[in-house]
């Protein structure tokens, strides 16, 4: 148990700081008059890599929550309270930072987040909700290989339509609608591979570059299906996308074999404070692009600005939220 709690917690930093890039380089990658250019590859590099992040954070909540223990009443008033706390800060900006206005952020936050970022709150509550219900058995590799093979990949809505013939092959029709049922798979298998015996160094070996191959091949689809269209596509970005669904099992696994006896105390405090730093980062990277306190003619340099801010910044602010916030509710 302590080795997967340490694996685990490298994994839930590595996807705290994956979800920083994504914001930080998101401006330069959907400029598609700079696409071929080298910062527009260097961000889509970046966001490729990092687009695994958010299901990772699925697949960490069934791990943990999916077995033997489950969700208690404290974790759903901790989302809630997240919930409460975040909107209330994000509130509070689009009313000093923009001309936008507190009603028109306010009045459908039942049915979506006041600020983007927030939209995962409402979307990790159905992975607490069912936590209660849902005890994973323990599952033989090669069936957990083919439900993930045809449910993730075959018969994913995402997956481009291939027709042999005028006979129509993929994806499979299993009836597969809607981003929850994916959100729901990862927490599955995440738990699946979390019980999962590997004791085998190259398992990692393999899941790493399995990752890196899904990663070059979202980028390199962003890039074709963008020069398509004549205009940025983010078909190859989506979470619930066969790519994707691979990479962000292929890191999961990497990081339960290669994790588990990494130390770092850098680690472990983005770990403490991902919550935080999930909850501020996009403002600071929002804000300091819409007070023009960034370098947009120095686009390499500018990216790495706005990710060690929206790092540095939301870790700082979860710090000072730290001091009021003792019993860590919402930090």
């Amino acid at each position: 148990m302590s080795q997967k709690i340490v694996w685990i917690d490298n994994l839930r930093a590595l996807a705290c700081v994956m979800v920083v890039i994504i914001h930080a380089t998101s401006f330069q990658v959907v400029n598609f008059s700079a696409i071929d250019t080298p910062a527009w590859w260097f961000a889509n590099a970046l966001d490729s890599l990092s687009r695994a992040s958010v299901p990772i954070f699925f697949m960490i909540s069934g791990a943990l929550f999916w077995g033997e223990k489950s969700a208690k009443p404290r974790h759903f008033l901790r989302i809630g309270l997240c919930l409460l706390f975040y909107s209330a800060v994000s509130l509070l900006y689009i009313l000093i930072m923009t001309k936008i206005g507190f009603w028109p952020s306010f009045a459908d936050i039942l049915q979506k987040p006041v600020f983007f970022h927030l939209w995962f709150f409402y979307a990790i509550g159905l992975i607490y909700l069912l936590s209660p219900f849902i005890q994973v058995k323990k599952v033989p590799l090669p069936m957990l290989l083919i439900t993930a093979v045809v449910a993730g990949v075959l018969a994913n809505p995402q997956l481009p339509a291939f027709n042999l013939g005028g006979f129509h092959l993929l994806p499979l029709n299993l009836y597969i609608t809607g981003d929850a049922f994916y959100y729901l798979l990862y927490a599955l298998l995440g738990r699946a591979l979390a019980t999962l015996e590997m004791d085998k160094r190259w398992q990692g070996w393999v899941a790493g570059g399995m990752f890196l191959a899904s990663c070059a091949l979202i980028a390199l689809g962003t890039q074709a299906q963008s020069t398509h269209n004549q205009n940025f596509a983010e078909t190859y970005y989506v979470y619930c996308g066969p790519l994707v669904f691979i990479a962000a099992l292929s890191l999961f696994v990497w990081g339960k074999q290669m994790l588990a006896t990494v130390s770092s105390s850098v680690m472990a405090m983005i770990s403490r404070h991902s919550l935080a730093i999930y909850g501020f980062h996009a403002l600071v990277i929002i804000g300091l692009r819409g007070k023009h306190l960034d370098f947009p003619q120095f686009p390499l340099l500018n990216m790495l600005y706005l990710f060690a801010c929206g790092l540095g910044g939301g870790l700082l602010l979860g710090l000072l939220l730290q001091r009021v916030d003792g019993r860590r509710w919402v930090s």
